[in-house]
């Protein structure tokens, strides 16, 4: 499978030398412009990542802390997130021009030691993708096929990712919106031995009747997870609610709120990837905390 490193259109106006290494695919960039504000980032592309599972090939799109190729010892904690095509670049996020910027946040933490050095893997969605993202059949929307999705994260794509990078693979976390959010939540619970962090932002609980609150009450035991649950305050019809009767389910089934669960209301805050892009920094602190003693990086 291809890859090769890959900086965004953005960053690359802003620099003022760069030589691409022909050989290894890699970009090595020299110093910024002084007008640089945002560090830049490492992010490598594998193309067209093929499943047996679902049909669609997808790209990934992995960020790699600032310090991965001058610490070859060093292994890190990892975090999958559905939509990839909205986190690090504009030009590819479902809103030309907004996207989370989660690499230029995740970078500016970890040099300022704000939290743990990780990897994130973006995930590109497809066309199926609300066949992919929910975990039942709606009678009018359709869908259902989100286990296939989860075989396809955690039995392909995990594997390839701690195959190619220095990982941690029993630190592994998901995370999601909108049905992002909602896939996020149905896996991580599918697969508490594999993922043992969340992010869940604006979840979609409304799907099917609001099967995620049940599945949450369904549970035989809790397991051992950390969850970031947010919702903004005009996301629009009953969103707001639906997402506090899932935080309620939660608490019932033995999360605690400010410790392994974390629960956020927006005020003013829409559906949509600006607002998510805000809540990257919070959530990547809660599940990937500093590292006691780390002064940061130049």
């Amino acid at each position: 499978m291809p890859t090769f490193s890959e900086i965004k259109r953005e960053q690359w106006k802003r620099m003022t030398t760069g030589v691409r290494n022909i050989a290894t695919g890699i970009f090595n960039f020299g110093r910024p412009a002084a007008a640089q504000v945002v560090p830049v980032t490492d992010l490598r592309v594998h193309a067209a990542f093929r499943s047996a599972f679902v049909p669609l090939p997808r790209d990934l799109i992995v960020y790699v802390p600032p310090d991965y190729d001058s610490e070859p010892d060093c292994r890190y904690p990892v975090i999958y997130l559905q939509d990839g095509q909205n986190l690090f670049d504009p030009a590819t996020a479902f809103i030309p021009g907004k996207d989370w910027r989660a690499d230029d946040t995740a970078e500016e933490l970890i040099r300022r030691a704000a939290i743990e050095p990780l990897i994130m893997v973006g995930i590109y969605n497809t066309k199926d993708r609300l066949l992919e993202y929910t975990p039942t059949a709606d009678a009018k929307k359709g869908g259902g096929k989100a286990k296939l999705y989860g075989r396809m994260l955690v039995e392909e794509i995990k594997p390839f990712i701690d195959r190619t990078y220095r990982t941690r693979p029993a630190e592994t976390a998901l995370g999601g919106s909108s049905l992002g959010g909602l896939v996020t939540l149905y896996l991580g619970l599918e697969y508490p031995e594999v993922f043992s962090g969340l992010a869940v932002l604006s979840p979609s609980v409304w799907w099917d009747d609001q099967y995620i609150v049940k599945r949450v009450a369904a549970l035989a035991s809790k397991p051992p997870m950390k969850i970031w649950l947010d919702m903004g305050t005009r996301e629009g019809g009953m969103s707001l609610q639906d997402t506090e009767a899932l935080r309620d389910a939660l608490l019932k089934r033995g999360w605690v709120e400010g410790e392994d669960l974390i629960y956020s209301e927006f005020e003013g805050a829409h559906h949509e990837e600006s607002a998510w892009a805000q809540r990257v920094g919070p959530f990547l602190k809660y599940l990937f905390p500093a590292i006691p003693g780390d002064s940061g990086m130049p």
